[in-house]
């Protein structure tokens, strides 16, 4: 798939930093342990039946879907997310362009190798990791190769950082060009019938996105050589493969490849030669050949089939030049009229992979803020004359701050130089793992002010926990209101709102309120009603806890109630003639103001499988509700080290070493909680 076809595909990948663990019961989960012939866990990967002929290169395990079984998956307790698909909703746009209900967004994105992809993230900051999730509707784990695996399950965090923001993720099923190795043998493995009719890969492959937790499948069958049987056959494996996928709250996706005679012939629109497919399936990428005409047929005949038009994505390759590929914007998403389709992106992972080797976070988070906002940086402004036409111009963010109290954030980006807990580094190894990834801010980032509009980024060279911080920089002439939340969370008699922020050195004085809305704004592109309640203010109204330089302020939402619909601040030099600020949020929190009840213990802490200093760590989960779990290392000298945290019951950490003198290494997990409150720990020694 590449926009002028097979014969420019260069990269044929997949994968991505992954920990996590399933809700496995007991015995099943001894098994999978059991079987297990490697510590390093990594991301699964198949054939559909038969394997290639050969013997597999180095760092490459040949696997038939159709032998697997989720009670012999060593790695399924790594692999497995555990955060359920959360729920999202539309506040009013940023601005008067962006629409909701209309153009969606898909994107296909290689998060890393297909093979040899570790479960559990990498010890590296230098990671897509995406954040911009309120404008995805799909994300499509791409990759795959010949030489590997043709079939792949999304790695955990990706599918946790997702579904924490209301995204579904699609594991990818991709049957290669002959010219890249692709075997028509595995087509028809693919779409082999049972003795009753049935097409027993189908049903693994719903049974294999129920135990990793993820959304369902992208189809890509690009193997040429078939006919029309082969193609009446890929029909009714699709349309089984959608009807058990539903059943499981899954879904299918189908790529414009393979036409309904069996060969494969990119068509660049939605036609007859395709048409079974898309009805087959949920929704169809349409390869990057379309025109303004075909696009416009297109959708005319969705509309025509009874299917929304907004369920074909056109694909847009930014796989070569990100933000400067040349778009028909205006066959996609006119600003004139009703959108015409959706919007397939291949490969946006651009705005990391075309930086410089020496790249750093913050340095992918700009060139991804460009991608996403545009060249104002600010969604609220869009600017006119940017050719390159942003989602943030075109399609409504949405947001999963909604439900049920508490709610907070750390602003934890999923990836890091360092890991921090209250201000103070507690490991100073770089480190990626987009599970640990907080529900971000679904707009950023829109700044309200009459004066010079000061920065704002996340940050990398502090944080109150995790690995980044919200970085106010530049010159405050006039108040500047930063919007962060777009909510649903009820106000009660008790609700407040925490703040832990911190002024750094360089910085003028900043004064600080805490902006809160009851009701969505008038109109689009509007400002929110906000209520501005004083923080720190001149007059020290607010009781302030101040740790390692952090400062906390609990605000009371006092005389408010209804619904909390947007959270901001207010920042105000207190110099009156302006000054340059250095202000960072680490934190926030909305919550009742007794739910300060840390989570339960997890027990049975136990080490699976040791080889070295490589150890595999399981657990018995925490009753109640857990955000995550740290391990932490307690060295001779009575401090912790973090390891690493995750969503699920099972964790790998590399690389360990004995301490000088140390006969035993001691280990402590704690479940931490919405609130980052943290559990009691248990601990478990090895024996060097």
């Amino acid at each position: 798939m590449t926009a002028q076809g097979p014969t420019r595909r260069t990269v044929l990948l997949a994968g991505a930093a992954a920990t996590l663990l399933p809700q496995l019961p007991t015995p099943a989960l001894a098994a999978a342990q059991a079987a297990a012939n490697t510590v390093q866990p990594y991301a699964s990967y198949w054939y559909p039946d038969s394997l290639p002929s050969g013997t597999p290169g180095t760092g490459i395990t040949w696997n038939s879907l159709k032998t697997w079984t989720a009670a012999t998956d060593a790695d399924l307790a790594f692999n497995a997310a555990a955060v359920p698909l959360a729920a999202r909703f539309t506040p009013t746009p940023a601005n008067s362009t962006a629409r909701s209900g209309q153009a969606r967004i898909q994107s296909l994105v290689s998060f890393g190798p297909t093979s040899s992809n570790p479960s559990q993230g990498a010890a590296t900051a230098d990671y897509y990791a995406l954040t911009h999730w309120s404008y995805l509707d799909e994300l499509v784990f791409w990759g795959g190769s010949s030489g590997e695996g043709i079939i792949l399950a999304p790695n955990a965090p990706i599918v946790d950082a997702a579904h924490r923001h209301g995204v579904p993720v699609l594991g990818n099923i991709f049957l290669p060009p002959v010219a890249y190795g692709g075997q028509l043998q595995w087509t028809r493995d693919l779409v082999q019938k049972d003795s009753d009719g049935h097409y027993p890969l189908a049903a693994q492959l719903v049974a294999v996105a129920a135990a990793y937790g993820f959304d369902g499948w992208f189809v890509n069958a690009e193997t040429s050589g078939g006919n029309t049987a082969l193609g009446i056959d890929m029909q009714g494996f699709v349309a089984e493969l959608k009807s058990l996928a539903a059943a499981q709250g899954q879904r299918v996706t189908w790529y414009d490849a393979m036409t309904v005679n069996g060969t494969v012939s990119w068509q660049g629109a939605l036609n007859s030669s395709n048409q079974a497919f898309f009805q087959a399936a949920n929704d169809m990428f349409i390869d990057f050949r379309w025109s303004t005409s075909t696009l416009a047929a297109s959708g005319t005949k969705a509309d025509g089939l009874g299917r929304s038009r907004y369920e074909l994505w056109a694909g847009v390759d930014v796989e070569s030049n990100g933000s400067s590929t040349s778009v028909s914007w205006d066959a996609m998403v006119p600003t004139t009229k009703a959108h015409i389709t959706s919007i397939g992106f291949y490969r946006p992972e651009w705005t990391r992979n075309h930086l410089p080797a020496s790249r750093t976070p913050g340095d992918f988070h700009a060139a991804d803020d460009r991608f996403w906002t545009g060249r104002s940086l600010d969604p609220s402004l869009p600017d006119s004359t940017d050719t390159w036409r942003a989602p943030a111009v075109s399609v409504a963010d949405r947001s999963t701050v909604g439900g049920a109290l508490p709610f907070a954030s750390v602003f934890n980006t999923g990836h890091g130089l360092r890991w921090y807990e209250d201000g103070v580094v507690t490991s100073d190894v770089a480190w990626n793992h987009l599970g640990l990834q907080d529900r971000l801010p679904s707009r950023r980032w829109v700044v309200r002010t009459t004066g010079q509009r000061p920065t704002v980024t996340f940050d990398f060279a502090d944080a109150w926990r995790g690995g980044s911080s919200v970085l106010v920089s530049g010159v405050l002439d006039q108040p500047a209101t930063v919007d962060v939340y777009g909510s649903q969370l009820p106000i009660g008699d008790d609700t407040v709102v925490d703040l832990t922020f911190r002024t750094g050195s360089g910085s003028g004085s900043v004064n600080v309120e805490l902006a809160v809305a009851t009701d969505e704004p008038s109109s689009a592109g509007s400002t929110p009603p906000y209520t501005y309640l004083p923080v720190n203010s001149v007059n020290g109204v607010r009781a302030v806890t101040d740790v390692n330089g952090w400062q906390t302020v609990t605000v009371p939402l006092t005389g408010l109630s209804g619904t909390l619909h947007a959270i901001g601040v207010r920042l105000t030099a207190a110099d009156a003639s302006g000054s340059i600020v250095n202000w960072r949020l680490g934190g926030l929190a909305v919550r009742d103001v007794n739910d300060t009840q840390p989570p339960a213990d997890p027990a049975n802490l136990g080490i699976t499988a040791a080889t070295g200093g490589d150890l595999r760590f399981a657990w018995d989960a925490a009753p109640g509700a857990v955000r995550q779990y740290t391990l932490h290392r307690l060295l001779p000298d009575g401090t912790r080290r973090f390891l690493g945290g995750t969503c699920q019951r099972a964790f790998f950490v590399g690389g360990l070493q004995a301490e000088q003198g140390e006969q035993q290494a001691w280990f402590e997990l704690r479940a931490t909680g919405e609130l980052y409150t943290a559990s009691a720990p248990v601990t478990v020694a090895h024996t060097w």
